[in-house]
């Protein structure tokens, strides 16, 4: 501020009451308000005031008990200071108030107290004038100007003796220089440590001779505490500069002294123990030379440096990093096959193609791992036949789940540069598992995610590479790391999410889904077995027909995998060891009650419950021998109803019905078909969340359905050949929560809708596959073994799949194969007369009619 005459203000100003300090002309104080007095004022005069004189408030120090929360006014203060309010910061944690940021201006005095509610507001008089000090300056000129020359010289004294590089300082020693003489003591009694009282005393010191009396005794008192505090600092100081002085030798000459720490000899020698494990490391010529060079920088570097800590660890995994150490090959075909087939049921392909690797193997050493890839659906074995391989390798296994992982940091690592840096999951996975040529199950790697940090699918591209995986380079590292003997396997639900670069350096090898023949074998050799342990039972206790695992399989699951049929399996096992428990805490003679309990259990769970009569009721409970078994009846207590029915009969009993096979990454689907027409003008819906390709095929289907109208007696409702004549046609895909898109259900949609206008049912037991030309072609389509495995467990008997798709049947079983009627199809004509009972072509007489009209 520049003198007192420049301010001017209000005569009535709005009182604001603190407890918490004193506020002084020119010096800013952080005040909290949240008594409802303050609050209000805040609300009505700061927060709406639009004018710099609405902001203008009146501070008096609250010199009564600040808890009191009385409603009556306490005793005023006779002075006060005049402040702007710079911010006003609300809250509402751990009550409602404000914070409040002030500036002094000048004093005041109260004259009259105007209003008490709903905030105190006073009649106030201006003290801080410059026509007093002008006064003043004619009866005590010299004694004022000596007083003012001694306050200053002290001011210099304690701004001196403080730091003048820390900018507050600078800045404080400038105002000295610049502000008034009149403006220092008000601005050096809020800086220095005073007590509210001694603040108080020189806010009532009007006069400005009083004021400055009043406040050389603070300053003076402040310098010789400095003054005091430097003493004792001075000599730990000297120690301390001796101790920096002294060390450097100490180590350098590595004398021995009683004085030194142990932890640091102690960690030194770490260091020591550190440089030879690297020496004696197997590691690269290039990784060699970096390690020796940190190791180096590592020497000359105080502890107490975060990089310190940084270094050793990066050093410390280099070391403990299997450079040149592996595991030996059991190469030994014949055992490997043994192993594979006990381990895993079915998949035969896969098992060929590791054979293949270990015979290769066995004739070249240094081969490098391939890059396989298991695709197929969920349960059926793809993550569990990694560490079977792992297993017939004699080889370490490691999972890494890449399910959800959108950030390249995870496969390359971070740079050390940065806070928490750590080597990516390859990286820290060959640590992990201590050799160079372990098997690494990539898991879900086409669930891989992209985002502001990187794409993760573009760094695996050099790990999954055979011709660039010698030489992969982690950010953390920095050096090139030989992943060539590891042997990578990624397993995938589909291909379709992976990206081409990436889906071209593996090699696709399908797994599709069980028969329900391969389920039930599966479930006999390893599922039953593995519940059974995990639940405590024993085949004495329980037993599980085939007949009753093909009632699971049939009614209670519908998959191409086996984790339901696992969870039922579990289901059944957790009913029973609850009948086991009972039976052991029985008694050997039940009551009447446990009789009937124990009789109506037997009547579903045991074999000869119905034909059997049993008279006396001592015998009603099971021997410990007897193991308990699980029929039908057994089956609908311990799952419920039978989830999945055959409906298909009931679905085709009208025209325009027909029954579609779809391939989903969980497996083959089969799929209906639905239409209708109704009087309109013209349109096709399509309803059940359809794709682009999908829709497509709809539009195809009813262009040449129009364009063949004549040739197969085809009509609307009136009669006309155009079929879209005053005609609507509404295509619905049931399950329309589910996505369908895909180049394979153009025949079903034909089909369809010839149902549909024709008049005709399609023969109930026909599910149909493959896509359409515009000129009535039949074209080939993926998923061949995935849609006739789930056509035969729907428990159709005829498929109709286009002629290329021949040489797929090959995969195919040859017992499902035996329970199926393929019809190989190449043009449309060929798919209606197979999907129609007698066929579905014109009569010559009608075409006789036909061109004779």
């Amino acid at each position: 501020m520049a003198s007192g005459s420049a301010i001017q203000i209000p005569s009535r100003l709005p009182l604001l009451l603190t407890h918490e300090g004193v506020l002084l002309p020119g010096s800013t104080m952080r005040t909290s308000v949240d008594s409802p007095r303050n609050m209000q004022l805040v609300r009505s005069r700061l927060l709406k005031g639009t004018s710099l004189r609405s902001t203008i408030i009146g501070v008096i120090p609250n010199t009564s008990d600040p808890t009191s929360d009385s409603e009556e006014l306490p005793s005023l203060h006779r002075i006060g200071t005049a402040a702007l309010a710079v911010q006003v910061v609300g809250s509402n944690w751990p009550k409602p108030h404000y914070t409040l940021l002030v500036t002094g201006l000048c004093r005041f005095q109260i004259l009259q107290l105007l209003k008490e509610k709903p905030y105190p507001v006073a009649e106030v008089e201006q003290l801080d004038r410059l026509e007093q000090f002008t006064n003043q300056h004619n009866k005590s000129e010299e004694e004022l100007g000596e007083l003012s020359e001694q306050f200053y010289k002290y001011a210099v004294q304690l701004v001196e003796m403080l730091d003048m590089s820390v900018p507050a300082v600078a800045k404080l020693r400038r105002l000295l220089d610049n502000l008034p003489r009149e403006a220092l003591p008000d601005i050096l009694t809020s800086i220095i440590r005073t007590s509210n009282q001694e603040k108080l005393q020189i806010l009532d010191a009007v006069r400005l001779e009083e004021r400055f009396k009043m406040t050389i005794p603070l300053l003076v008192r402040q310098i010789e505490g400095l003054k005091l505090l430097q003493k004792t600092r001075k000599p730990k100081q000297d120690d301390d500069k001796r101790i920096v002085a002294i060390r450097p030798i100490r180590r350098i000459n590595h004398i021995p002294s009683a004085t030194e720490d142990e932890d640091e000899e102690g960690d030194h020698d770490d260091v020591v123990m550190l440089e030879k494990k690297i020496r004696t490391s197997s590691m690269s010529e290039q990784a060699l030379k970096v390690c020796l060079k940190e190791i180096k920088r590592l020497k000359k570097m105080p502890q107490s440096m975060p990089e310190y800590a940084l270094t050793r660890n990066y050093l410390e995994l280099m070391v403990e990093l299997p450079w040149n150490k592996s595991t030996k090959d059991r190469l030994e075909i014949r055992a490997a096959r043994i192993l594979l087939d006990n381990d895993h049921y079915a998949m035969e392909k896969l098992k060929k193609r590791v054979l293949e690797y270990l015979a290769v193997r066995q004739l070249k050493n240094n081969l490098k791992g391939p890059i396989l890839c298991f695709v197929g659906p969920p349960g059926v074995g793809k993550t569990s036949v990694g560490r079977s391989i792992a297993k017939t390798l004699g080889r370490e296994f490691h999972r890494i789940a890449l399910g959800g992982v959108c950030d390249q940091s995870d496969i390359r690592g971070h740079r050390r540069t940065y806070v928490g840096s750590m080597p990516g999951r390859i990286i820290n996975g060959l640590k992990t598992v201590g050799v160079n040529n372990p098997v690494f199950l990539l898991d879900e790697v086409d669930k891989l995610g992209k985002s502001l940090q990187g794409d993760p699918a573009a760094a695996l591209l050099e790990v999954l590479d055979p011709e660039q995986n010698h030489s992969f380079t982690d950010h953390y590292l920095n050096v090139a790391f030989d992943l060539s003997q590891v042997l990578f396997i990624a397993t995938a639900n589909t291909t379709a999410t992976i990206p081409p670069a990436l889906l071209d350096r593996m090699e696709v090898i399908q797994v599709p889904g069980y028969t329900q023949e391969e389920k039930i074998e599966i479930a006999h050799r390893h599922l039953i077995p593995k519940q059974l342990e995990q639940h405590g039972l024993t085949p004495q206790q329980i037993q599980i027909p085939q007949v009753t695992t093909l009632d699971i399989i049939t009614r209670y699951t519908r998959e191409a995998g086996v984790r339901s049929l696992d969870r039922k399996l579990g289901a059944i096992c957790r009913a029973v060891a609850v009948k086991v428990a009972e039976g052991q805490h029985k008694e050997t003679k039940p009551d009447r009650a446990e009789v009937a309990e124990e009789e109506d259990c037997k009547e579903h769970i045991t074999e000869d419950a119905k034909t059997d009569s049993i008279s006396d009721t001592a015998d009603l409970a099971l021997p410990p021998e007897m193991p308990i078994l699980i029929d039908f009846h057994a089956l609908k207590d311990i799952l419920g109803p039978p989830m999945y029915e055959t409906e298909v009969s009931e679905r085709l009993s009208q025209p325009g019905v027909a029954i579609g096979l779809a391939w989903t990454p969980l497996g083959g689907e089969i799929m209906f078909v639905e239409a209708s027409r109704m009087d309109g003008e013209g349109q096709l819906t399509l309803t059940g969340q359809l794709g682009d390709v999908m829709k497509e095929s709809a539009h195809l289907a009813i262009s040449w359905l129009r364009s063949n109208a004549k040739r197969y007696q085809l009509t609307n409702a009136s009669g006309s050949f155009d079929l879209l004549d005053n005609t609507d046609i509404h295509l619905h895909f049931p399950a329309g929560a589910v996505t369908k898109d895909g180049p394979s259900a153009g025949v079903t949609i034909v089909t369809c809708l010839a149902s549909l206008f024709s008049g005709r049912l399609v023969c109930s037991d026909v599910a149909m596959t493959g896509e359409i030309t515009l000129r009535g072609l039949v074209l080939p389509v993926g998923g061949i073994k995935d849609k006739v495995l789930a056509a035969h467990r729907a428990g159709l008997k005829r498929i109709i799949i286009p002629q290329r798709n021949e040489k797929d049947l090959e995969e195919i079983a040859v017992n499902v194969r035996q329970d199926l009627t393929f019809v190989m199809a190449s043009c449309l004509d060929e798919v209606l007369n197979a999907a129609f009972d007698g066929g579905f072509s014109v009569k010559p007489i009608v075409e006789h009619l036909n061109s004779k009209l």
